[in-house]
């Protein structure tokens, strides 16, 4: 892998792509030519969202994960599988659910003493920054009724660098449109940890225990 040009996180930003359809079909396909920022180099493809174009629940994760990256899809690696494995606990159908990351692109940085693999890197708020037009653009076409934030980057991309997980999860929150993206709407927010931080965990049993509770919150939004 050639060395990375600088870390600024973006080249412009992704808006000049994004088109003013609000077909998932057309987005999906602008999205596959994005030079927003730098982070397109080293990734495979572009990873945009998938699921219903009118899914009652947007979830939203930091970025696609190594898996992610070669398949195309967001959340089919271990992750996505656990995610799977709360949803069903919480009484939430994952064939209901839209599911994308606040940046498209996989970060990341090879393994140390080379090798194939690929080791995660947390986007800037400079990367969530320049691919928020993507999102938006979502959020506008499928119009959720609740957004199921998936960690700190994805908090950080609809309310800002200061959000924290830690101080939000588990609660309904209230997000509103901007007018790039259906302005004076409103959206409940339910924020938790990414699935990926269960697999971390020291006790996994707890931790996923906390992910299918704060999942249960937003089924009660939606009921």
């Amino acid at each position: 892998m050639k060395a990375r040009e600088g870390h600024s996180g973006h080249d412009g930003g992704a808006e000049r792509f994004v088109p003013d359809s609000r077909s998932l079909k057309t987005l999906r396909e602008a999205a596959e030519s994005c030079r927003g920022c730098e982070l397109y180099r080293d990734a495979t493809q572009t990873v945009f969202g998938s699921g219903p174009r009118r899914a009652r629940i947007l979830l939203l994760g930091e970025q696609p994960g190594d898996r992610e990256d070669r398949e195309g899809e967001p959340f089919v690696g271990p992750a996505g599988k656990l995610l799977d494995r709360a949803l069903a606990e919480a009484g939430l159908d994952r064939r209901e659910t839209y599911r994308t990351n606040a940046v498209k692109h996989f970060r990341w940085r090879p393994a140390p003493g080379g090798g194939k693999r690929r080791i995660h890197e947390r986007p800037d708020q400079a990367h969530i920054t320049a691919c928020r037009p993507w999102l938006l653009a979502e959020l506008d076409a499928v119009r959720p009724a609740v957004v199921v934030v998936l960690g700190a980057s994805a908090g950080k991309s609809l309310f800002g660098s200061s959000f924290r997980v830690g101080e939000a999860r588990g609660t309904v929150r209230t997000w509103s449109a901007p007018e790039t993206a259906g302005a004076g709407r409103e959206v409940a927010v339910v924020a938790t940890i990414h699935p990926s931080a269960v697999l971390r965990a020291d006790d996994r049993e707890t931790a996923f225990a906390g992910l299918v509770a704060d999942l249960r919150v937003a089924a009660q939004v939606l009921a």
